[in-house]
């Protein structure tokens, strides 16, 4: 576990947004800790590239293979609801087949606040969260998983940085400044 928490306290050091100057604070859960501060850095980020592109623009996709940017905040509704289930006995704000039908919704409002409500729940799911109970399984949407809660943290942290990755490469192809290259106010 050690390597495990070190390795994602490094990761979220390294991430774009991440304080220049961090000070060491001894815990006695440092790999859930880590997850509570990159569900909040990712979060944050990923509804502000949720918010930033328009409208119009939900439906751009770089290449034909590509998933559409609407299709991309989907996804990431879908992943949260599903791997932060894994998390907690409560439920997803909305149900598998809900989220499954995310991929056809249109509106940039409903996608908006589908993605809010997410993070919110990946939010919730990780302030109970401690470090013994990585070992235990993972029941995904209340069916087991065979995949440890360590490995759900893990999926989660990947996913994040990649959502996020190709969600500011949506953007910087529509000439807008990702939220985590913008300068500070």
């Amino acid at each position: 576990m050690k390597s495990l928490s070190a390795c994602l306290l490094l990761a979220g050091a390294l991430l774009p947004g991440a304080a220049a100057a961090q000070t060491f604070k001894p815990s006695t859960n440092p790999t859930t800790d880590a997850m509570r501060d990159l569900v909040a850095r990712h979060g944050k980020h990923m509804v502000a590239a949720a918010e930033l592109l328009p409208a119009d623009k939900y439906g751009y996709q770089p290449t034909p293979a590509q998933m559409t940017f609407r299709q991309l905040i989907a996804h990431i509704v879908l992943t949260n609801g599903a791997l932060c289930s894994g998390l907690t006995a409560a439920a997803p704000p909305m149900g598998p087949a809900e989220m499954k039908q995310l991929g056809s919704v249109e509106s940039k409002d409903v996608l908006v606040t589908a993605i809010k409500q997410s993070f919110d729940y990946c939010t919730e799911a990780l302030a109970k969260a401690t470090d013994a109970q990585l070992g235990e399984e993972a029941a995904i949407f209340g069916r087991q998983s065979g995949m440890a809660k360590a490995a759900v943290l893990v999926t989660l942290a990947v996913d994040w940085a990649d959502h996020y990755s190709t969600a500011a490469s949506y953007l910087r192809l529509n000439s807008i400044l990702p939220p985590s290259a913008q300068p500070k106010k």
